[in-house]
């Protein structure tokens, strides 16, 4: 199964955050006091989608059509009529061919199309992605050491690693997540991320390139109670200028210790997830391994 996570991994990210965790939360060793963005088992849950920043450009928004559908509005099946929301194609930040992209996005929309997000399909969700699997349903674990931050999404357990005051891999081979570096400007985890290749979307689907770089900056907020997490991202050959957001966690309920939840143990025999719609049902593709992992 690919991009699954074993136990062993998830017993080895729990004993590294129960054992360095508090140590280093106080004080990184020969250095002035970092913030303790972790927990051993205490997650942090988004506040909602990406909100526009402070000043400056935000993401690529989405505009009402003049076409309604019915719509499911909640998990209970309940429905009501809604516009058809279409990506912002016509955003003057956006490249030529990425509003192209844009276009054919809105048509399949206008046409009754289904999509669905990278984490529907058990795929890797990028940078910024990672900032909102699942919207509020997912949780995100922080795991602080001096050498590394690992973030370690619930939903398939899928993990970034930050090196610590490292400088970034020589020509990195493009992957879903890139080479990402950090270091911590006083209350502030800063976090340089490059390598991405360009197989993920951004926010409402819009596409970019392997120029991708994105700089996140995660502190607490509202007296240790909310992480915020603020995030620019620079694409020269998706963008004409860069432009930003910001994401903000709570803590979701009680504890809840990290466990393993793979993805992709419902595929089918033709290699995709089935999803009923209505009377009949739909096949989307989900990654699937070419021989067991063991």
């Amino acid at each position: 199964m690919f991009y699954s996570r074993s136990l062993n991994l998830v017993a080895r990210l729990l004993f590294v955050c129960a054992s360095t965790t508090q140590a280093f939360a106080a004080s990184d060793v020969g250095q002035s006091p970092v913030p303790n963005f972790s927990a051993a088992d205490l997650s942090w849950s988004p506040m909602g989608q990406v909100r526009p920043p402070a000043s400056g450009l935000g993401p690529i928004g989405t505009v009402n059509s003049d076409i309604v559908r019915r719509e499911l509005v909640n998990g209970n099946g309940e429905t009501a009529e809604r516009p058809v929301a279409l990506v912002d194609a016509k955003n003057t930040n956006l490249k030529p061919w990425a509003a192209e992209v844009l276009n054919k996005v809105n048509e399949g929309r206008i046409a009754g199309k289904r999509s669905y997000t990278a984490h529907a399909m058990c795929m890797p969700d990028g940078v910024p992605g990672f900032l909102t699997i699942g919207g509020a349903f997912q949780s995100m674990y922080l795991i602080q050491t001096p050498q590394e931050v690992l973030m370690v999404n619930s939903f398939d357990s899928q993990v970034r690693r930050v090196y610590m005051n490292a400088p970034h891999v020589s020509n990195p081979e493009p992957s879903w997540y890139g080479d990402s570096v950090g270091h911590y400007e006083g209350d502030t985890l800063v976090v340089d991320t490059i390598g991405l290749n360009d197989k993920s979307v951004l926010t409402n689907g819009v596409p970019h390139t392997a120029q991708l770089h994105v700089v996140e900056r995660f502190r607490l907020i509202q007296d240790g109670t909310q992480l915020q997490a603020e995030f620019t991202v620079d694409d020269p050959g998706t963008f004409d200028a860069p432009w930003g957001g910001i994401v903000t966690y709570r803590h979701r309920g009680g504890a809840a210790p990290l466990t393993e939840t793979p993805c992709a143990e419902s595929n089918s025999l033709n290699g995709g997830a089935w999803f009923p719609q209505g009377t009949g049902s739909e096949v989307i593709p989900i990654p699937i391994a070419s021989k067991p992992d063991f």
